[in-house]
Protein backbone atom coordinates (compact mmCIF):
# COMPACT_ATOMS: atom_id res chain seq x y z
CA UNK A 1 0.00 0.00 0.00
CA UNK A 2 1.23 3.57 -0.87
CA UNK A 3 2.51 5.42 1.62
CA UNK A 4 0.56 8.77 3.05
CA UNK A 5 1.90 11.53 1.30
CA UNK A 6 1.79 15.47 1.81
CA UNK A 7 -0.66 16.15 -0.85
CA UNK A 8 -0.49 19.67 -1.24
CA UNK A 9 1.93 20.05 -3.81
CA UNK A 10 0.08 17.29 -5.95
CA UNK A 11 -2.45 19.80 -5.98
CA UNK A 12 -0.71 23.31 -7.08
CA UNK A 13 0.73 20.92 -9.69
CA UNK A 14 -2.08 19.90 -11.21
CA UNK A 15 -3.91 22.88 -10.98
CA UNK A 16 -0.47 24.49 -13.10
CA UNK A 17 -3.39 24.21 -16.03
CA UNK A 18 -5.77 26.02 -14.53
CA UNK A 19 -3.67 29.04 -14.19
CA UNK A 20 -2.54 29.04 -17.97
CA UNK A 21 -4.51 32.34 -19.88
CA UNK A 22 -8.28 30.86 -21.00
CA UNK A 23 -7.82 32.56 -24.54
CA UNK A 24 -5.03 29.73 -24.36
CA UNK A 25 -7.10 26.88 -23.00
CA UNK A 26 -9.39 28.06 -25.80
CA UNK A 27 -7.21 26.89 -28.55
CA UNK A 28 -6.62 23.41 -26.69
CA UNK A 29 -3.06 24.62 -26.12
CA UNK A 30 -2.27 25.93 -29.51
CA UNK A 31 0.94 28.07 -28.52
CA UNK A 32 0.27 31.97 -27.49
CA UNK A 33 2.35 34.39 -29.18
CA UNK A 34 3.68 36.76 -26.31
CA UNK A 35 6.07 39.01 -28.57
CA UNK A 36 7.46 39.25 -32.10
CA UNK A 37 8.84 35.98 -33.33
CA UNK A 38 8.22 34.52 -29.61
CA UNK A 39 5.42 31.79 -28.17
CA UNK A 40 4.14 30.46 -25.07
CA UNK A 41 2.79 26.85 -25.39
CA UNK A 42 0.77 25.19 -22.28
CA UNK A 43 1.47 21.46 -21.82
CA UNK A 44 -1.46 19.38 -19.95
CA UNK A 45 -1.89 15.53 -19.41
CA UNK A 46 -4.08 13.45 -17.57
CA UNK A 47 -4.76 10.41 -17.37
CA UNK A 48 -7.02 8.58 -14.60
CA UNK A 49 -5.99 4.53 -14.92
CA UNK A 50 -7.39 1.67 -13.53
CA UNK A 51 -5.59 -1.98 -13.13
CA UNK A 52 -6.83 -5.10 -11.66
CA UNK A 53 -4.34 -8.14 -11.16
CA UNK A 54 -5.41 -12.00 -10.54
CA UNK A 55 -2.79 -13.99 -9.19
CA UNK A 56 -2.56 -17.33 -7.60
CA UNK A 57 -1.85 -16.22 -3.83
CA UNK A 58 -1.85 -12.44 -4.52
CA UNK A 59 -4.04 -9.61 -6.17
CA UNK A 60 -4.29 -6.08 -6.53
CA UNK A 61 -6.83 -3.56 -7.61
CA UNK A 62 -4.90 0.83 -8.43
CA UNK A 63 -7.05 3.82 -9.20
CA UNK A 64 -4.34 6.08 -9.97
CA UNK A 65 -4.55 9.60 -11.29
CA UNK A 66 -1.34 11.29 -13.32
CA UNK A 67 -1.59 15.11 -14.43
CA UNK A 68 1.47 16.69 -16.21
CA UNK A 69 1.38 20.38 -16.93
CA UNK A 70 4.02 22.63 -18.04
CA UNK A 71 5.45 25.34 -20.21
CA UNK A 72 7.40 25.69 -23.87
CA UNK A 73 9.13 29.09 -24.31
CA UNK A 74 9.61 29.04 -28.85
CA UNK A 75 11.57 31.68 -30.71
CA UNK A 76 11.19 31.60 -34.27
CA UNK A 77 15.17 31.33 -34.25
CA UNK A 78 14.70 27.40 -33.21
CA UNK A 79 15.67 28.08 -29.57
CA UNK A 80 12.95 26.83 -27.01
CA UNK A 81 12.90 26.15 -22.99
CA UNK A 82 10.73 23.58 -21.92
CA UNK A 83 9.92 22.75 -18.82
CA UNK A 84 7.17 20.26 -17.17
CA UNK A 85 6.05 18.86 -13.57
CA UNK A 86 4.59 15.33 -13.18
CA UNK A 87 2.19 13.95 -9.88
CA UNK A 88 0.40 10.49 -9.28
CA UNK A 89 -2.15 10.61 -6.80
CA UNK A 90 -3.04 7.08 -5.65
CA UNK A 91 -7.04 7.02 -4.80
CA UNK A 92 -7.63 3.22 -4.92
CA UNK A 93 -4.70 2.02 -3.13
CA UNK A 94 -5.08 -1.90 -2.72
CA UNK A 95 -1.79 -3.04 -4.76
CA UNK A 96 1.74 -3.33 -3.86
CA UNK A 97 3.67 0.07 -5.27
CA UNK A 98 7.36 -1.21 -5.50
CA UNK A 99 8.36 1.15 -2.48
CA UNK A 100 10.54 -0.98 -0.52
CA UNK A 101 10.02 1.47 2.73
CA UNK A 102 6.07 0.99 2.75
CA UNK A 103 6.76 -2.72 3.58
CA UNK A 104 6.22 -6.26 2.56
CA UNK A 105 2.28 -6.20 0.86
CA UNK A 106 -0.59 -8.74 0.77
CA UNK A 107 -0.90 -7.08 -2.75
CA UNK A 108 0.40 -7.98 -6.68
CA UNK A 109 2.37 -5.48 -8.02
CA UNK A 110 1.24 -2.68 -9.81
CA UNK A 111 4.21 -0.14 -10.47
CA UNK A 112 2.39 3.01 -10.38
CA UNK A 113 3.45 4.64 -6.82
CA UNK A 114 2.44 8.04 -5.73
CA UNK A 115 4.75 10.74 -6.76
CA UNK A 116 5.53 14.41 -7.30
CA UNK A 117 8.48 14.93 -9.88
CA UNK A 118 9.88 17.48 -12.10
CA UNK A 119 9.31 15.35 -15.46
CA UNK A 120 11.25 17.54 -18.17
CA UNK A 121 13.14 20.81 -17.71
CA UNK A 122 15.35 21.37 -21.11
CA UNK A 123 16.81 23.46 -23.63
CA UNK A 124 15.92 22.70 -27.57
CA UNK A 125 17.93 24.02 -30.32
CA UNK A 126 16.53 23.14 -33.74
CA UNK A 127 17.38 24.04 -37.67
CA UNK A 128 14.64 22.95 -40.11
CA UNK A 129 16.46 20.43 -42.33
CA UNK A 130 19.77 20.59 -40.34
CA UNK A 131 19.43 18.81 -37.14
CA UNK A 132 18.91 19.48 -33.50
CA UNK A 133 20.17 19.82 -30.02
CA UNK A 134 18.70 18.99 -26.75
CA UNK A 135 20.11 19.54 -23.12
CA UNK A 136 18.44 18.61 -20.06
CA UNK A 137 15.78 16.65 -18.07
CA UNK A 138 14.06 15.01 -21.31
CA UNK A 139 11.99 12.40 -23.22
CA UNK A 140 14.19 9.58 -25.13
CA UNK A 141 12.21 7.32 -27.60
CA UNK A 142 14.67 5.94 -29.98
CA UNK A 143 12.88 3.31 -32.88
CA UNK A 144 10.30 1.34 -31.75
CA UNK A 145 11.81 1.25 -27.73
CA UNK A 146 13.26 -1.42 -27.62
CA UNK A 147 16.26 -0.33 -26.31
CA UNK A 148 15.78 3.17 -24.90
CA UNK A 149 12.41 4.46 -24.36
CA UNK A 150 9.93 6.52 -21.68
CA UNK A 151 7.60 4.01 -20.74
CA UNK A 152 4.82 5.96 -21.21
CA UNK A 153 2.56 3.25 -20.59
CA UNK A 154 2.97 3.71 -16.44
CA UNK A 155 2.12 6.57 -14.81
CA UNK A 156 5.55 7.79 -14.14
CA UNK A 157 7.21 8.30 -17.52
CA UNK A 158 11.02 7.44 -17.61
CA UNK A 159 13.08 10.24 -18.94
CA UNK A 160 17.08 11.02 -18.88
CA UNK A 161 19.45 13.68 -17.67
CA UNK A 162 21.19 13.95 -21.09
CA UNK A 163 22.55 16.17 -24.06
CA UNK A 164 21.15 14.43 -27.39
CA UNK A 165 22.11 15.63 -31.03
CA UNK A 166 20.70 14.71 -34.23
CA UNK A 167 22.12 15.75 -37.77
CA UNK A 168 19.75 15.19 -41.23
CA UNK A 169 21.37 17.33 -43.67
CA UNK A 170 23.33 14.24 -45.07
CA UNK A 171 20.17 13.82 -47.28
CA UNK A 172 18.94 10.26 -46.35
CA UNK A 173 21.60 9.62 -43.95
CA UNK A 174 20.65 10.82 -40.11
CA UNK A 175 22.87 10.70 -37.68
CA UNK A 176 22.00 10.58 -33.74
CA UNK A 177 24.25 10.71 -30.55
CA UNK A 178 22.91 10.76 -26.55
CA UNK A 179 25.02 11.05 -23.97
CA UNK A 180 23.01 10.69 -20.63
CA UNK A 181 24.04 11.00 -16.86
CA UNK A 182 20.93 9.59 -15.76
CA UNK A 183 18.40 7.41 -15.82
CA UNK A 184 15.28 8.91 -14.28
CA UNK A 185 13.52 5.85 -13.87
CA UNK A 186 9.08 5.01 -13.11
CA UNK A 187 9.84 4.55 -9.40
CA UNK A 188 9.34 7.62 -7.95
CA UNK A 189 10.74 9.98 -5.63
CA UNK A 190 10.49 7.41 -2.74
CA UNK A 191 12.22 4.62 -4.37
CA UNK A 192 15.26 5.37 -2.76
CA UNK A 193 18.41 4.13 -4.66
CA UNK A 194 15.67 2.81 -7.58
CA UNK A 195 14.46 6.74 -8.21
CA UNK A 196 17.16 7.19 -10.38
CA UNK A 197 20.11 5.47 -11.91
CA UNK A 198 23.28 7.56 -12.46
CA UNK A 199 26.33 6.85 -15.15
CA UNK A 200 27.70 7.33 -18.03
CA UNK A 201 25.22 6.38 -21.16
CA UNK A 202 26.20 6.72 -24.86
CA UNK A 203 23.30 6.06 -27.49
CA UNK A 204 24.79 6.33 -30.71
CA UNK A 205 22.30 5.37 -34.40
CA UNK A 206 23.40 6.10 -38.27
CA UNK A 207 20.48 5.52 -40.39
CA UNK A 208 19.98 5.51 -43.79
CA UNK A 209 16.21 6.21 -45.39
CA UNK A 210 15.41 5.22 -48.84
CA UNK A 211 12.00 5.40 -49.06
CA UNK A 212 10.44 2.66 -47.68
CA UNK A 213 13.14 0.97 -46.79
CA UNK A 214 16.09 1.90 -44.33
CA UNK A 215 19.12 0.41 -42.34
CA UNK A 216 20.24 1.28 -39.08
CA UNK A 217 23.25 0.18 -37.04
CA UNK A 218 23.35 1.46 -33.48
CA UNK A 219 25.42 1.41 -30.05
CA UNK A 220 24.35 1.69 -26.94
CA UNK A 221 26.86 1.74 -24.32
CA UNK A 222 25.82 1.35 -20.42
CA UNK A 223 28.22 2.05 -17.61
CA UNK A 224 26.22 2.55 -14.14
CA UNK A 225 28.61 3.93 -11.49
CA UNK A 226 29.71 1.98 -8.80
CA UNK A 227 27.56 1.20 -5.38
CA UNK A 228 23.90 0.94 -7.43
CA UNK A 229 21.64 -2.21 -7.79
CA UNK A 230 22.77 -2.22 -11.18
CA UNK A 231 26.34 -1.31 -11.41
CA UNK A 232 27.22 -4.83 -12.06
CA UNK A 233 24.99 -4.94 -15.24
CA UNK A 234 26.38 -3.02 -17.74
CA UNK A 235 26.73 -3.44 -21.07
CA UNK A 236 27.73 -2.68 -24.59
CA UNK A 237 25.47 -3.82 -27.69
CA UNK A 238 26.10 -3.38 -31.03
CA UNK A 239 23.41 -3.91 -33.93
CA UNK A 240 21.77 -3.33 -37.15
CA UNK A 241 18.09 -2.80 -37.74
CA UNK A 242 16.46 -3.29 -40.95
CA UNK A 243 12.36 -2.36 -42.59
CA UNK A 244 11.57 -2.82 -46.03
CA UNK A 245 8.34 -3.24 -47.75
CA UNK A 246 7.75 -5.74 -50.27
CA UNK A 247 4.92 -5.13 -52.68
CA UNK A 248 3.10 -8.83 -54.11
CA UNK A 249 0.80 -7.89 -55.87
CA UNK A 250 -1.60 -4.92 -56.39
CA UNK A 251 -2.71 -3.48 -53.02
CA UNK A 252 -0.73 -6.05 -51.24
CA UNK A 253 2.65 -5.83 -49.81
CA UNK A 254 4.65 -7.00 -47.07
CA UNK A 255 6.31 -5.01 -44.29
CA UNK A 256 9.44 -6.49 -43.03
CA UNK A 257 11.31 -5.41 -40.22
CA UNK A 258 14.35 -7.64 -38.68
CA UNK A 259 17.25 -6.74 -36.11
CA UNK A 260 20.49 -8.17 -34.43
CA UNK A 261 22.47 -6.74 -31.60
CA UNK A 262 25.43 -8.43 -29.80
CA UNK A 263 25.86 -7.60 -26.04
CA UNK A 264 29.10 -8.04 -24.02
CA UNK A 265 29.79 -6.65 -20.83
CA UNK A 266 31.14 -3.56 -20.42
CA UNK A 267 33.59 -1.23 -17.78
CA UNK A 268 32.48 -2.03 -14.25
CA UNK A 269 30.70 -5.74 -15.07
CA UNK A 270 33.22 -8.26 -14.18
CA UNK A 271 31.46 -10.77 -16.77
CA UNK A 272 32.91 -12.37 -19.70
CA UNK A 273 30.23 -13.05 -22.04
CA UNK A 274 28.63 -12.41 -25.47
CA UNK A 275 25.06 -12.89 -25.92
CA UNK A 276 22.77 -12.52 -29.65
CA UNK A 277 19.73 -10.54 -29.67
CA UNK A 278 17.73 -11.56 -32.96
CA UNK A 279 14.06 -10.11 -33.80
CA UNK A 280 11.89 -10.20 -36.89
CA UNK A 281 8.53 -9.75 -38.02
CA UNK A 282 6.50 -9.79 -41.34
CA UNK A 283 3.38 -7.63 -41.32
CA UNK A 284 0.55 -7.05 -44.06
CA UNK A 285 -2.90 -5.37 -44.26
CA UNK A 286 -6.26 -6.76 -46.36
CA UNK A 287 -9.51 -5.82 -45.68
CA UNK A 288 -8.94 -3.36 -43.25
CA UNK A 289 -7.21 -5.87 -41.13
CA UNK A 290 -3.23 -5.56 -39.75
CA UNK A 291 -1.63 -9.09 -39.36
CA UNK A 292 1.92 -9.00 -38.17
CA UNK A 293 4.03 -12.82 -37.80
CA UNK A 294 7.18 -11.81 -35.23
CA UNK A 295 9.76 -13.34 -33.21
CA UNK A 296 12.39 -12.45 -30.76
CA UNK A 297 15.24 -13.99 -28.90
CA UNK A 298 16.86 -12.38 -26.18
CA UNK A 299 19.96 -14.86 -25.68
CA UNK A 300 21.45 -16.76 -22.93
CA UNK A 301 25.13 -18.15 -22.64
CA UNK A 302 24.14 -21.31 -20.57
CA UNK A 303 25.60 -19.91 -17.63
CA UNK A 304 22.98 -16.94 -16.38
CA UNK A 305 24.43 -14.41 -18.89
CA UNK A 306 21.87 -13.19 -21.11
CA UNK A 307 20.63 -10.09 -23.14
CA UNK A 308 19.11 -7.47 -20.79
CA UNK A 309 17.43 -4.12 -22.06
CA UNK A 310 17.33 -2.14 -18.71
CA UNK A 311 16.11 1.32 -20.72
CA UNK A 312 13.54 0.12 -22.70
CA UNK A 313 9.57 0.55 -22.66
CA UNK A 314 9.75 -3.21 -21.43
CA UNK A 315 5.92 -3.57 -21.56
CA UNK A 316 5.84 -3.36 -25.24
CA UNK A 317 7.21 -6.90 -25.35
CA UNK A 318 7.20 -10.24 -24.73
CA UNK A 319 3.36 -9.75 -23.42
CA UNK A 320 1.36 -7.20 -21.63
CA UNK A 321 1.23 -9.46 -18.35
CA UNK A 322 4.78 -7.97 -17.66
CA UNK A 323 6.31 -11.18 -16.89
CA UNK A 324 9.55 -11.14 -18.54
CA UNK A 325 10.85 -7.37 -17.97
CA UNK A 326 14.11 -9.19 -16.52
CA UNK A 327 15.49 -11.35 -19.27
CA UNK A 328 15.35 -15.29 -17.56
CA UNK A 329 18.66 -16.77 -16.97
CA UNK A 330 18.14 -19.33 -19.70
CA UNK A 331 17.26 -16.11 -22.07
CA UNK A 332 14.09 -15.87 -23.63
CA UNK A 333 12.20 -16.70 -26.77
CA UNK A 334 8.89 -15.42 -28.24
CA UNK A 335 7.29 -16.50 -31.11
CA UNK A 336 3.81 -13.93 -31.32
CA UNK A 337 1.02 -13.17 -33.87
CA UNK A 338 -0.96 -10.26 -33.99
CA UNK A 339 -4.43 -9.06 -35.21
CA UNK A 340 -5.32 -5.25 -35.88
CA UNK A 341 -8.40 -3.64 -37.28
CA UNK A 342 -9.52 -0.40 -37.32
CA UNK A 343 -13.75 0.14 -37.57
CA UNK A 344 -14.88 3.53 -38.27
CA UNK A 345 -17.96 3.15 -36.45
CA UNK A 346 -19.32 4.80 -33.66
CA UNK A 347 -16.86 7.80 -34.03
CA UNK A 348 -14.27 4.99 -34.63
CA UNK A 349 -12.15 2.83 -32.64
CA UNK A 350 -9.48 -0.16 -33.21
CA UNK A 351 -9.47 -3.46 -31.74
CA UNK A 352 -6.03 -5.71 -31.33
CA UNK A 353 -5.01 -9.06 -30.43
CA UNK A 354 -1.71 -10.81 -29.75
CA UNK A 355 -1.18 -14.47 -29.14
CA UNK A 356 2.57 -15.66 -27.36
CA UNK A 357 4.11 -18.70 -26.97
CA UNK A 358 7.21 -18.07 -24.23
CA UNK A 359 10.12 -20.66 -24.17
CA UNK A 360 14.25 -20.03 -23.06
CA UNK A 361 16.87 -19.61 -25.57
CA UNK A 362 19.35 -22.57 -23.97
CA UNK A 363 17.70 -25.65 -22.13
CA UNK A 364 14.56 -25.88 -23.70
CA UNK A 365 12.42 -24.67 -21.17
CA UNK A 366 8.38 -23.77 -21.70
CA UNK A 367 7.96 -20.76 -20.27
CA UNK A 368 4.43 -20.72 -20.95
CA UNK A 369 1.58 -18.63 -23.71
CA UNK A 370 -0.31 -15.39 -23.10
CA UNK A 371 -3.31 -13.81 -24.97
CA UNK A 372 -3.50 -10.19 -25.41
CA UNK A 373 -6.41 -7.81 -26.12
CA UNK A 374 -7.27 -4.16 -26.55
CA UNK A 375 -9.84 -2.15 -27.35
CA UNK A 376 -9.05 1.83 -27.90
CA UNK A 377 -11.41 4.69 -28.71
CA UNK A 378 -12.44 8.53 -28.24
CA UNK A 379 -15.27 9.66 -26.46
CA UNK A 380 -15.11 13.54 -27.76
CA UNK A 381 -11.99 14.56 -25.89
CA UNK A 382 -11.69 11.68 -23.95
CA UNK A 383 -9.45 9.20 -25.19
CA UNK A 384 -10.62 6.05 -23.70
CA UNK A 385 -8.47 2.06 -23.61
CA UNK A 386 -9.32 -1.07 -22.74
CA UNK A 387 -6.44 -3.62 -22.29
CA UNK A 388 -6.82 -7.59 -20.80
CA UNK A 389 -3.44 -9.54 -20.78
CA UNK A 390 -3.81 -13.66 -19.88
CA UNK A 391 -0.82 -15.33 -19.09
CA UNK A 392 -0.42 -19.09 -18.57
CA UNK A 393 2.49 -20.23 -17.09
CA UNK A 394 2.91 -23.67 -17.70
CA UNK A 395 4.51 -23.93 -14.23
CA UNK A 396 7.62 -21.69 -15.01
CA UNK A 397 5.99 -18.96 -12.94
CA UNK A 398 2.38 -17.80 -11.80
CA UNK A 399 -1.00 -17.75 -13.73
CA UNK A 400 -1.68 -14.23 -14.40
CA UNK A 401 -4.32 -12.27 -15.37
CA UNK A 402 -4.46 -8.31 -15.65
CA UNK A 403 -7.10 -5.87 -16.56
CA UNK A 404 -7.25 -2.30 -17.32
CA UNK A 405 -8.99 0.87 -18.12
CA UNK A 406 -7.92 4.14 -18.66
CA UNK A 407 -9.32 7.47 -19.70
CA UNK A 408 -6.67 10.26 -21.17
CA UNK A 409 -7.59 13.79 -22.23
CA UNK A 410 -4.19 16.44 -23.20
CA UNK A 411 -3.58 19.29 -24.98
Amino acid sequence: MMKKRNMIPYLALSSAALATPSAVLAQSGDPMVIAEGLTLDPLFDARLAYEHVDQPLSDADALTLRTRAGLELASETGLSFLVESEATLGIINDFNDTIASNGIEPFSIVADPQNIELNRIQLKYTRKGKGSVTVGRQRINIDDQRFVGSVGWRQNEQTFDAVRGSVTTLKSLTLDATYAISQRTIFGGDAGAREAFDGDFVFLGVGLDAGPDTLKGFAYLLDFAPGQPVSLSSSATYGLRATARLPITQGLALDLVGSYAVQKAYKANPGKYSVDYIAGSIGTSFSGFDLVLGYESLGSDGVGNRFQTPLATLHKFNGWADMFLSTPPAGLQDSYVSLRKKVDLFGGFTASATYHEFGSDSGSMDYGTEFDSALDFKISVIAVGLKYAKYDADSFAVDTEKFWLRLGYSF
